[in-house]
């Protein structure tokens, strides 16, 4: 039995939807990251009971830290994007977490950059704070070990491919590393939009609607770019396609990154005979208006395939992959901090 809310939301199912091709599927995949972490800062000494934590976030890490927080007795503060809808913000508010909305922005750019600076202003006021800095520091890698050791007793030790959104890269970066170190060959497949900066897809601009949190306009420190195999880049109507498929097809309601990974592993699962993996991060309510309520407009994701590329200068909507290792590699920021060794 859970003692707390926050372990039965982080604790993910596996799904076996086809031959070969198994779902990971997390109602709020970043409860594990987040909760992991602040549990590594009170053990260390870092942080303690009553202290005041605070981060940037387009919505799903606000969720997930104001859980962790709630969990281990410390306060809260969100410096949220313009995407936090009113669902997150009274939750967030009943959980005593304190949310700081940034006004309207055009610009993901502009509104990731507000968040950070922001932050900055904060720290220099309250400068007993904690920044957890979900982007840059590898805490956020650690929570994934007990996933790994989840997936190797269900899958065992065989060779497999790992298919997820890159977002902060934290999620694919720790499960692949974990699964690594318990002795399972993993091939690394990184799913981005267009637009973002992180594998260099920035130039192309999706005209439909960009992937939230798979992606994003600044350079993330906690992604390993050297550790992915194998890129994908979907544009919306693709991903769209993909999350309508997984809830017809296989009755799995997921949010549209995860439309995008089941449309790559699919496409990886005929090039390979091993089993897999992907990563389906949250549920699909977000998403109900925008995606599923279009489910009209949805393509067979059958008769869809990706523009091979072998260089950046290729890539060309809706859909391209590319072999990522020897490709020129974007600039990362050096702003990074690597966990202590376990």
């Amino acid at each position: 039995m859970h003692d707390h809310i926050s372990q039965a939301i982080g604790t993910p199912d596996l799904v076996q939807v086809e031959d070969g091709l198994v779902c990971l599927r997390f109602e709020t995949m970043k409860v594990v990251s987040a909760t992991a972490a602040v549990r590594h800062l009170l053990d260390t000494g870092v942080v303690r009971p009553g202290d005041t934590v605070l981060d940037s976030s387009s919505g799903i890490y606000a969720y997930a830290l104001a859980l962790a927080c709630h969990r281990y007795g410390l306060r809260c503060y969100i410096v949220g994007s313009t995407t936090v809808d009113e669902t997150l913000r009274v939750q967030l508010s009943i959980l005593g977490a304190e949310l700081e909305q940034m006004p309207p922005s055009d610009s993901l750019q502009l509104d990731q950059n507000r968040r950070v600076q922001r932050i900055r202003a904060l720290l220099a006021a309250h400068p007993d704070w904690h920044w957890m800095r979900q982007y840059h520091d590898r805490i956020h890698y650690l929570g994934y070990r007990v996933v790994a050791e989840m997936i190797r007793a269900e899958l065992g030790g065989r060779a497999l491919t790992l298919v997820g959104g890159v977002g902060s890269g934290a999620s694919t970066g720790g499960l692949a590393t974990a699964l690594t170190e318990l002795g399972v060959p993993v091939t690394l497949v990184g799913v981005q939009p267009f637009g973002s900066v992180t594998f260099g897809s920035d130039h192309l601009a999706d005209p439909d609607m960009i992937i939230a949190g798979i992606g994003s306009s600044i350079p993330f420190g906690n992604v390993d770019h050297d550790r992915y195999d194998v890129i994908h880049w979907l544009a919306f109507r693709h991903a769209l396609s993909g999350s309508v498929d997984l809830l017809r097809r296989h009755a799995i309601f997921a949010g549209l990154s995860t439309g995008a990974t089941y449309v790559a592993a699919r496409w990886e699962r005929r090039l390979a005979d091993v089993a897999t993996l992907f990563i389906a991060a949250d549920t699909g309510h977000r998403y109900v208006n925008s995606v599923f309520q279009r489910h009209a407009e949805a393509a067979d994701v059958d008769t869809l395939q990706p523009h091979e590329i072998n260089d950046l200068r290729e890539m060309r909507l809706p859909w391209s992959r590319a072999h990522w290792r020897g490709m020129t590699r974007p600039n990362a920021t050096p702003e990074v901090r690597h966990a202590p060794a376990r």
